[in-house]
């Protein structure tokens, strides 16, 4: 599958395949951080420096081109909202974890939701978060590492490419599992394992020839591996995922390193190297280029980018859920499959009766 989406002038998409605070604030840009962490300081699940990653948002917010660099995460938003469009049913009250600037609360009809909670850590990209005319909205500056929402208090939770920056990934859903209705759904875009391969590679190739050794520079994300044991340990049921890349063109690799910081995408781990030289970066750009650069049909060179999204759906469990049949009570044996035409010809013609046509 290829598509094109019209982004600012520095980038164009080449193809598509399909981490605690809580803030007291008010809306005006005014906030005050209090840490509220349920890990220990020594944990080894704390991989991420959310007061880094809260101090990112707020830069990207205030930038005056922040609109430019939403390309990604609206396009993720299309396609998660297309996915709870397919759920034929109208949700009461929905969450949006994670909200961003409304990257899926902007698609949103009142078709598919009557209330809608908008919840994000950063105040500013909250208020910047657009909505749809018809669906009641609520305003919530909420960790999403920290949630504290009533059980059984939603019908649905989405998240848009957020989740990747938690440190307790199981935790946090499992918070998000209680904050569910029976038979609610929670519905997810992350960041995957081999997202911004090329990026990483040629940092470290740079770094190890210059100093024999590597640091992060790209923060670790979820493999699609985890993400199943990980919803059923949470207690999520009937789950479905599956994975898309996104591959975008860049003119070099600090127009990538750019747009990444406008995204609030920049790096946030805890053990992170904070001074890159200038060296470096201009030896990993060669090499990013030598390795990895292409060319367009009109000679315009780029290097591309992968982002690859994981999207993740489960249901808390219900009895009114479909559940499997009893072991033992197939008539069929998987050994048979091959012939599966003649079985179904060899079985009996049932007659339906009038009020069965």
């Amino acid at each position: 599958m290829t598509s094109k989406i019209p982004f600012h002038g520095r980038s164009w998409i080449l193809c598509g395949k399909l981490n605690l605070l809580r803030l007291r604030h008010n809306l005006n840009g005014t906030c005050n951080a209090a840490l509220m962490s349920a890990l220990s300081p020594d944990s080894p699940m704390n991989v991420f420096d959310r007061n880094a990653k809260l101090l990112q948002r707020e830069r990207a917010a205030k930038d005056a081109n922040v609109q430019l660099y939403d390309y990604i995460k609206d396009e993720v938003g299309d396609r998660l909202a297309d996915r709870i469009f397919d759920i034929k049913r109208k949700f009461g009250r929905v969450l949006d974890l994670g909200c961003g600037r409304g990257h899926v609360s902007k698609r949103i009809l009142s078709e598919s939701v009557e209330e809608l909670v908008l919840a994000d850590m950063s105040p500013s990209l909250l208020q910047q978060a657009e909505i749809t005319e018809g669906v009641r909205v609520k305003k919530e500056v909420i960790d999403e590492e920290n949630l504290s929402f009533e059980s059984d208090s939603f019908d649905m939770v989405i998240s848009c490419l957020s989740l990747h920056w938690i440190n307790d990934l199981p935790g946090c859903f499992k918070r998000i599992n209680s904050s569910l209705k029976n038979d609610g759904v929670f519905m997810a875009a992350v960041f995957g394992g081999d997202t911004l391969y090329e990026l990483r590679s040629s940092l470290q190739l740079a770094e190890f020839e210059r100093y024999g050794g590597i640091s992060p520079h790209i923060s670790p994300f979820v493999q699609i591996r985890d993400i199943g044991s990980l919803l059923t340990r949470a207690n999520f049921t009937m789950l479905t995922i599956d994975t898309d890349e996104i591959v975008i063109g860049y003119p070099s690799m600090f127009e990538l390193m750019w747009d990444l910081k406008g995204m609030a995408e920049n790096n946030a781990a805890r053990n992170r190297n904070l001074h890159l030289s200038r060296d470096t970066l201009i030896a990993a750009a060669s090499i990013y280029n030598q390795l990895y650069g292409k060319t367009k049909e009109d000679n315009t060179a780029f290097i591309p980018a992968t982002f690859q999204i994981i999207y993740m759906l489960g249901w808390k469990p219900d009895e009114s859920q479909p559940k499997p049949l009893r072991r033992g009570t197939g008539q069929v044996s998987l050994k048979d499959l091959y012939r599966l035409d003649q079985i179904v010809k060899e079985s009996k013609k049932i007659k339906l009766d009038d009020d069965d046509k």
